[in-house]
């Protein structure tokens, strides 16, 4: 295959032509724009509709002719409510969600330029590549490399457990897609052997999930996550959350009912069963208050067990691995449910018996830290289940099975709502972007001008994410069980023993199980 330029004055100019490279399916055109070549939305899989719905990803039908690469695809079907509520998304319509997009410095097959992948979170039920906040042009200018990003099957098209159904779809739609890296990713100056997988909350949660799948070995050198989620489904609590899906819209967990409902009607179960998730906590667990009923399934065979267990394994310990956390994680969820600062001491303590690990980790929450409100107990321990000892432990497996892994935490205060968000979930992503006016930075950042504080911590985050990406060393030390050293990615940036140590140690010996049925 051979990479050529076209003459056609849209997407170039006299001295840029639009810029035409040939895929395996066929060829595409994209865009000149500031410096960089753009492709968006190119189908990496056939669109999983009709006689696809809910199977595995199959092949893209070939084209002829170029095809017009101008354009993100549409997004999966999915609840567009971060909390359960609605939401809007200016989006194309459409069935080809299986789409991948491309920035890179020159499509030239001899350039053999790292590439990083980018997969989006989203709580495993909303998320679309084309978001402004995804903009990846200063991650692929800066860093001198390609970047891709990529759409994959959400909620109950990419996670619920149908019978007559592969679990983990959405999974399965990310090794398709990096399986099309692999293919075509030479043809647009980038390497293959040298592919770094990145992404944030539930796209952390996919690469843990990816570490751990053996179909997706060898597809990734490298590995960046962002806040990794530590939900994960036993099949036995999937399969009863997935029959309570399908009961929402009257029908069976099975592909032959569902296949019936139209796939942008079919979100309406989530939607609705969502905020109905705590009143089955005596089945479901700590999985009831996350008001997410979507999550990947440790079903055996997709996924055989737990990244965690995995990686202590050794699964991945050819891969490098960068994984870190913010400091206050679970603030953004207490500020969107407006209870910020109103946290009773009952509401505490109920959180307390449910995710502190062990027996007695209640008393051992309230031993260690002694002077701590209702509300920082509930921030606290919410922040460390979910996000913060996920992301630790997951470095400490993969030290477990012969890897290597960078740790960090970013401690920076978001400037939005005065500073009451800290340094919460999410705050990462505008960052590592530069995208401070897009999605949720519009919240971070408070619609304001960046700081030049907060462009030198973005550039930080940028030389650090592309310098791995390129040679597996972020600029810090890695992660060893002695002195813990981790970056901390502040104001002044600097490498010192974990900050987190007197709640890692309240989570010492905890392997975060697949969630079960109770």
């Amino acid at each position: 295959m051979t990479t050529a330029e076209s003459r056609q004055p849209t997407g170039g100019s006299p001295e840029q032509p639009a810029p035409v490279v040939r895929t395996t399916a066929g060829a595409v055109r994209g865009r000149r724009e500031q410096g960089l070549a753009v492709f968006r939305g190119i189908p990496f899989a056939a669109p999983p509709v009709g006689e696809a719905r809910f199977l595995a990803p199959r092949p893209a039908q070939p084209w002829d002719g170029i095809r017009d690469a101008y354009a993100f695809g549409p997004p999966p079907p999915q609840d567009l409510g971060l909390m359960g509520g609605p939401g809007v998304i200016d989006v194309p319509e459409g069935d080809d969600w299986l789409t991948v997009n491309v920035w890179t410095p020159d499509p030239d097959p001899a350039a053999r330029r790292p590439v990083m992948v980018w997969i989006y979170g989203g709580a495993y039920k909303l998320g679309h590549a084309g978001s402004p906040g995804y903009d990846a042009r200063r991650i692929a200018a800066d860093g001198d490399l390609v970047v891709v990003s990529l759409n994959y099957r959400v909620g109950m098209e990419g996670f619920a457990h149908i019978e007559g159904a592969p679990a983990n779809r959405g999974l399965l739609d990310q090794v398709a897609a990096l399986e099309w890296v692999r293919d075509n990713i030479a043809e647009f100056g980038g390497d293959p052997g040298q592919v770094t997988v990145f992404g944030e909350s539930a796209g952390a949660g996919s690469i843990a999930a990816l570490l751990a799948m053996p179909r997706a070995a060898g597809l990734f050198r490298r590995a960046i996550a962002q806040s990794v989620p530590g939900t994960f489904f036993s099949d036995a609590l999937a399969r009863d959350i997935g029959t309570a899906l399908a009961a929402e819209v009257g029908l069976r967990p099975t592909v032959a009912d569902l296949a019936t409902v139209d796939p942008r009607r079919l979100t309406s179960a989530g939607e609705s069963l969502g905020p109905k998730m705590p009143q089955h906590i005596d089945r479901w667990g700590q999985a009831a208050p996350t008001v997410t009923p979507f999550s990947p399934v440790v079903d055996g065979e997709v996924l055989p067990t737990t990244p965690w267990q995995a990686l202590a394994a050794g699964s991945a310990k050819d891969v490098g691995l960068l994984v870190g956390h913010n400091r206050d994680e679970y603030r953004l969820f207490v500020a969107m449910a407006g209870q910020l600062g109103q946290i009773s001491e009952e509401k505490a303590a109920s959180a307390l018996r449910l995710f502190a690990p062990g027996p007695d980790g209640e008393q051992a929450y309230r031993t260690a830290f002694p002077d701590a409100t209702p509300s920082e107990l509930y921030e606290r321990v919410q922040t460390d289940w979910l996000f913060g000892m996920p992301s630790v432990h997951l470095a400490e497996a993969q030290r477990a099975g012969g890897g290597r892994a960078h740790v960090y935490e970013l401690t920076w205060t978001a400037p939005g709502n005065g500073g009451a968000l800290g340094a919460c979930h999410a705050l990462d992503v505008p960052l590592l972007f530069g995208t401070f006016g897009a999605d949720l930075g519009l919240l971070l950042f408070a619609g304001t001008e960046p700081s030049a504080e907060a462009e030198a911590l973005s550039s930080r985050f940028r030389s650090s994410w592309t310098a791995f990406a390129r040679t597996g060393d972020p600029g810090w030390p890695a992660y060893e069980e002695t002195e813990r050293l981790v970056q901390v990615l502040d104001a002044e940036p600097g490498v010192r023993a974990y900050p987190e140590e007197t709640a890692r140690r309240l989570w010492e010996g905890y392997d975060f199980p697949a969630l079960p049925l109770l």
